[in-house]
């Protein structure tokens, strides 16, 4: 599920785009039988079928063949061992950012993470992952701890930054994280700092799981710095009001598409200087205000969305002979699905 490279030079590879190996779908009878069976064991409602447009930021995605909501770590350890138990694949949600779900939906069971109990020690911040970096900053601003004000622009969970070394604002999660509990595919619970992680730009070992049987961030633990509760303020104010003039706030997108190219080179101003800004497929379209972000302002389907981002993919590769890395991710069936290939100039 991650962006890369495939080695084929000039080319927008099928790795790039691609979201993996399709996990299986569950028939009806199997999501009826698995989801009696876990709320008989683990106490945790279940719904077929269910829509997951309404839990991205998107707004795009197909169904779920079985869906629950965990809301404390418990649940989510016992789901998460009850399904590798039988071979069945799980995908974990949290704030729906940073990604599309396609128009065909996610097989196996999705869950979505809202344990979000949370705890100061000192200078360092304990908690689970499915609390919202957002929360995150204003706890901790209110606890008079800096550190974690550039979570106000991170529209994920604390688990989801963990995943992605989410950043924003000239800091990112490998800056401030101390370790991170990980429940591996093999059931085995370990605790892992930022370097055993592999956090880099966008990046660690997270992403490089089995589609199916994630690895998955359980809790985390940040070392903060004490700072006079009224600079935090303020340093979240300016956060505030950068987001409000530079991001489209207010319509559904993703977040930022692509990682920036190096730290001198933004993609965003890659995707302006081509006149792509307002370029449209279907009901999405490139944002006006921000060019790094696809906006869904037209009701579109998630096929419009990856229609687009490869179009610009690959024009950016043509016209400066640059291959964007996603930073968003295409997740679920997106069997069949053939990514246009263009040779750079």
């Amino acid at each position: 599920m991650t962006a890369a490279s495939d080695g084929r030079e000039g080319a927008v590879s099928s790795a790039t785009l691609d979201a993996g190996p399709v996990p299986r779908r569950l028939d009806e009878s199997e999501a009826l039988r698995l989801g009696t069976d876990i709320q008989r064991r683990i106490g945790v409602k279940t719904s077929r079928q269910e829509p997951l447009a309404r839990f991205t930021t998107m707004r795009v995605g197909g169904p779920a063949d079985l869906f629950a909501e965990v809301r404390n770590l418990f649940e989510l350890r016992a789901i998460a061992r009850f399904l590798r138990a039988r071979g069945v694949p799980l995908f974990i949600l949290g704030r729906g950012s940073d990604l599309v779900i396609s128009d065909a939906g996610i097989g196996g069971l999705v869950v979505m993470n809202r344990a979000q109990q949370a705890r100061l020690e000192g200078d360092r911040f304990i908690t689970d992952s499915g609390l919202a970096m957002a929360k995150a900053a204003t706890l901790t601003k209110e606890a008079g701890l800096s550190g974690l004000e550039f979570g106000l622009a991170i529209p994920g969970t604390v688990g989801g930054a963990v995943w992605a070394n989410a950043g924003a604002h000239e800091s990112e999660v490998a800056s401030v994280l101390v370790e991170a509990s990980v429940l591996r595919s093999g059931g085995a619970e370990e605790r892992l700092d930022p370097a055993g992680l592999g956090l880099a730009y966008r990046e660690s070992i997270l992403k490089h799981a089995h589609e199916g049987a994630p690895d998955i961030v359980t809790q985390a633990i940040f070392r903060l710095a004490p700072a006079e509760p009224a600079l935090i303020t303020q340093r979240l104010d300016d956060i505030r009001r950068w987001r409000q003039t530079h991001q489209p706030l207010g319509i559904p997108s993703a977040g930022s598409v692509f990682r920036n190219p190096s730290p001198e080179l933004s993609a965003g101003r890659l995707i302006d200087e081509l006149g792509l800004k307002g370029h449209r497929m279907g009901g999405a379209s490139v944002s006006e205000k921000h060019a790094n972000f696809i906006v869904n302002d037209q009701k579109g389907s998630a096929a419009d969305v990856r229609r687009l981002a490869e179009h610009v993919q690959a024009t950016v590769l043509r016209e400066r002979g640059i291959e964007l890395r996603l930073e968003i991710v295409f997740a679920g069936d997106w069997s069949g699905w053939t990514p246009a290939a263009v040779t750079a100039t």
